[in-house]
């Protein structure tokens, strides 16, 4: 999972920066997304003391940075060193489940075009954040992830008079084997109805159609969500660790 997400930053990155166990993604057209502007680390033998230099050399002057280290364990040697250094840690499950037996549900969801997905994402978006500009940039930025994998669907379920209610990305590399959802959200007014549970089956089954064994995801340590998936047959296999500093 690790080379498949390092891999996934690069390809949707307009610009990277090499640096000594790292590098640095960047996109002006997104420059309020940290997903598009943030050091990412993929060697487990960088040196902890130097990331937040290779954050600013990397990524140049931010009100605020973040690095994503890949690696579980140089994430947990890294925590004191970026503590000091005004860096809060948020801790991400990697969960994991098989596609075999996943069949798509009687109603399934169904791929999007962004054009058609943009005003629903936008909206929730605002409700999150008041920032149009922020909500703008959060929103567009879903053109940049169609040149993260082999193949990117942006999939979404409708309510019964024609309105988008939910939306998930997927990313499938058949070359890898490996499938990634991501970003699996329901509109406030529509949440409890099951729409997630439509979005997940639907991604489990695609991903099996398209000859790819296992689904994985990324889940916030904290947050409800990860017991939501546990209760789906999603099962941790990993973990990476995020700072963010200010």
């Amino acid at each position: 999972m690790t080379a498949f997400r390092a891999a996934f930053a690069r390809r949707q990155a307009v610009e990277t920066v090499e640096l000594p166990g790292a590098f640095a993604v960047r996109d002006p057209h997104f420059f309020l997304s940290q997903e598009h502007n943030q050091l990412i680390v993929d060697a487990p033998d960088a040196d902890p003391a130097a990331l937040p230099e290779l954050a600013a050399q990397g990524l140049g002057p931010r009100q605020q940075y973040r690095i994503t280290v890949l690696d579980e364990a140089l994430g947990e040697e890294a925590t004191s060193v970026l503590a000091a250094a005004g860096y809060r840690r948020d801790t991400e499950l990697v969960l994991a489940r098989e596609t075999t037996g996943c069949a798509l549900p009687d109603t399934a969801a169904h791929p999007v075009e962004l054009a058609k997905l943009r005003a629903a994402v936008f909206r929730q978006q605002l409700a999150w954040a008041p920032d149009e500009e922020l909500a703008r940039q959060l929103t567009e930025r879903r053109a940049a992830r169609l040149r993260g994998a082999e193949e990117v669907l942006f999939l979404a379920t409708w309510t019964p008079e024609g309105e988008i209610a939910a939306w998930t990305d997927l990313y499938l590399d058949r070359a890898t084997g490996l499938a990634q959802l991501e970003d699996l959200v329901t509109a406030t007014p529509h949440r409890g109805q099951g729409h997630g549970d439509t979005l997940l089956a639907t991604g489990l089954a695609l991903a099996g159609a398209a000859g790819i064994p296992q689904v994985f995801l990324i889940a916030d340590e904290t947050d409800w969500p990860r017991e939501w998936y546990v209760r789906r047959g999603f099962a941790e296999i990993g973990r990476s660790h995020s700072f963010v500093n200010g």
